[in-house]
């Protein structure tokens, strides 16, 4: 496995205090995996921010904490993964510094290297290997137990891109948080235009 670690997402991206910039800015990067020798990559096509405790559909809305949610109170920089209904593991990038609780769910990747790796992982003809959350976590081998890694180093970093997102993002409200009252209604999913891994409503 090589890997240009002067590529690598320095840490003071993920920790600029605006959540919804940083989420702006993860589109086009590259996530990468690598376990037992098999490295996967993928584009970052769809994100959805959460701003820590001043948004009811995050987990650490006023301030909770749990056992689950306290890794959201380290740097920006880590991962956040967590468990949806039980199956799905679904991965996020905590942003901003320390205490602050914002995150970036990454819901959607665009495939660029290690196909064959997540069909395998899959263990189905699903041509649509990352368009989703929790899909996209299955397919590059992201559990819970990946929760608090620190993300500029192996087994998993954020890369630069070589994608070019300017104009070309749709924004629009967040799935799953009609739980959220108000806040269920910002447009803080954001996705690349046309792209056809983008998931499903």
């Amino acid at each position: 496995m090589k890997k240009d670690s002067s590529n690598i997402l320095p840490y003071d991206f993920y920790q600029r205090s605006n959540v919804l910039e940083v989420a702006k800015d993860l589109l086009g990067k590259v996530l990468c995996t690598a376990f037992e020798g098999d490295l996967c990559k993928g584009r970052i096509i769809e994100v959805e921010a959460y701003n820590g405790k001043n948004d009811k559909a995050c987990h650490a809305n006023k301030g909770r904490r749990t056992a689950r949610t306290e890794i959201m109170y380290k740097e920006g920089g880590c991962g956040y993964v967590y468990l949806c209904y039980g199956i799905h593991h679904l991965f996020n990038v905590v942003t901003n510094t320390k205490n602050n609780a914002d995150a970036v769910l990454i819901r959607a990747l665009q495939p660029i290297v290690g196909m064959d790796v997540m069909t395998k992982r899959l263990k189905s003809n699903n041509k649509k290997l990352t368009n989703g959350p929790g899909i996209l976590s299955k397919s590059m081998a992201i559990t819970t137990q990946h929760t608090g890694i620190f993300l500029g180093q192996p087994p998993i970093w954020i890369e630069e891109g070589d994608v070019i997102v300017n104009t070309d993002i749709v924004e629009t409200t967040r799935i799953g948080v009609g739980y959220a009252e108000e806040d269920a209604l910002l447009p803080w999913r954001f996705y690349m235009k046309d792209n056809p891994w983008v998931s499903k409503k």
